[in-house]
């Protein structure tokens, strides 16, 4: 008798399949959370081909006359070209070094929302707490503050700002990193800022804004001597802008290092 025909195999579902990417969460702004980024050889191939046809681009983004980067609707406005300089997509850990001013014309969108995480006891500290608030008067931003008063309080009050649904978790200062640097890679899903300070090995969901005399990357790590005098408002200010404006359009998990020069009045 002639064998019967072997049965196909069955199809597999893709949505079975766990390396198909998925969206990111939305927050209270309706903001998506950027999703993370392709490898770095493939998203440079595509950013070279885009570059070619009509000028360089971020992802979710498009390019504007002046070389300008608009964000999805111009929602939340644009980076000049000259925050990301020739390295359009640079890797995780990676440090970048923006013009002044070139994110002066993004936008922070209706409704954000923003926690910040503060260790109390540092005059620093509250120069950048001051800044922050200052920064959600000024952009029309809802803001909530969790100061902290020791360790334990501090573990607290990150779980307390990861779990408020905020758009963005602010750290404010050095006291913050050894925290931040354990319990922000438990929360991929949400986006984090740090300012004044660094982590040393930071995920896809946490960017840092340093500036000379404020690098602290963590306990036992730094060698560079902190600056107390360089933590000032003008300085906390510029930093804040600059790292919002580098999380909402999704170049996130990197350094944003401020230049000596910097265009703030101190």
């Amino acid at each position: 008798m002639p064998r019967p025909a072997p049965r196909p195999a069955p199809r597999a579902d893709p949505r079975a399949d766990p390396r198909r990417s998925r969206p990111g969460p939305l927050g209270r702004s309706g903001l998506r959370a950027p999703a993370l980024r392709p490898a770095a050889g493939v998203l440079a191939a595509g950013l070279a081909l885009l570059a070619g046809l009509s000028g360089c681009a971020v992802a979710g983004s498009t390019t504007i006359a002046d070389g300008s980067v608009v964000g999805e609707a111009g929602s939340i406005g644009v980076l000049g070209t000259g925050f990301l300089g020739d390295d359009l997509s640079p890797t995780p850990e990676a440090t970048i070094a923006p013009e002044p001013g070139s994110w002066s014309r993004v936008e922070v969108p209706a409704g954000f929302r923003a926690v910040v995480v503060a260790a109390q006891g540092d005059a620093t500290t509250a120069t950048i707490v001051a800044a922050i608030s200052a920064w959600a008067d000024r952009a029309g931003a809802e803001l909530e503050i969790l100061p902290a008063a020791g360790a334990a309080e501090l573990s607290d009050r990150f779980e307390q700002a990861t779990s408020a649904g905020a758009d963005l978790v602010i750290g404010a200062g050095e006291g913050v990193v050894d925290e931040f640097a354990y319990g922000t890679a438990q929360h991929l899903d949400q986006q984090y800022l740090v300012i004044g300070a660094q982590l040393g090995e930071p995920t896809e969901n946490v960017t840092s804004v340093i500036w000379p005399g404020a690098t602290f990357r963590g306990t036992g790590i730094t060698d560079d001597v902190q600056d107390a005098a360089a933590v000032t408002p003008a300085r906390a200010g510029e930093a804040l802008d600059a790292g919002v404006a580098a999380v909402l359009h999704g170049v996130t998990g990197i350094v944003v290092s401020l230049p000596e020069s910097a265009t703030a009045s101190e």
